[in-house]
């Protein structure tokens, strides 16, 4: 975690499950959010997502991001990490905390975040359809 002028900023891309630590602040409200892969995309079930990166790109995006939030929400830390490569469904793709001295500014600062990243950072992803994935293994076990 790196100290960005009066606040704790944690920013990575991560090519692996996503965890989080907590370190008390002295704040008066923690808002975590995960982002987790559903099981429909455009009304059709999937297996999982594939995550792409401009990798230096997105990292100085989420920095921009979270350096933002925290002048706009008087945040005292962030964590912000998003996930790169094959995701499962149910499995987190982002993970958000942030740490501010009231609960307003925090549930705030959640949403903002997540809204800019979707808007501003190089992150793209590909469907892998349910549907596809049964079709290849009834073809493989049927020959």
């Amino acid at each position: 975690m790196q100290r960005m002028a009066n606040y704790l900023c944690d920013v990575a891309l991560v090519g692996g499950p996503l965890e989080i630590t907590r370190d008390a602040l002295g704040e008066g409200a923690v808002v975590e959010f995960f982002g987790n892969v559903r099981a429909l995309e455009n009304g059709r079930h999937i297996s999982a997502l594939e995550y792409e990166a401009h990798a230096s790109m997105a990292e100085h995006q989420l920095r921009m991001i979270a350096r933002e939030a925290a002048e706009k929400f008087s945040l005292l830390a962030i964590t912000l990490h998003h996930r790169i490569g094959r995701v499962a469904v149910g499995e987190t793709s982002l993970l958000l905390r942030v740490a501010a001295l009231h609960r307003g500014a925090a549930f705030a600062a959640s949403g903002w975040i997540v809204d800019e990243l979707k808007k501003r950072v190089p992150i793209w992803k590909t469907p892998s359809f349910a549907e596809r994935a049964a079709a290849v293994e009834e073809l493989s076990t049927a020959t």
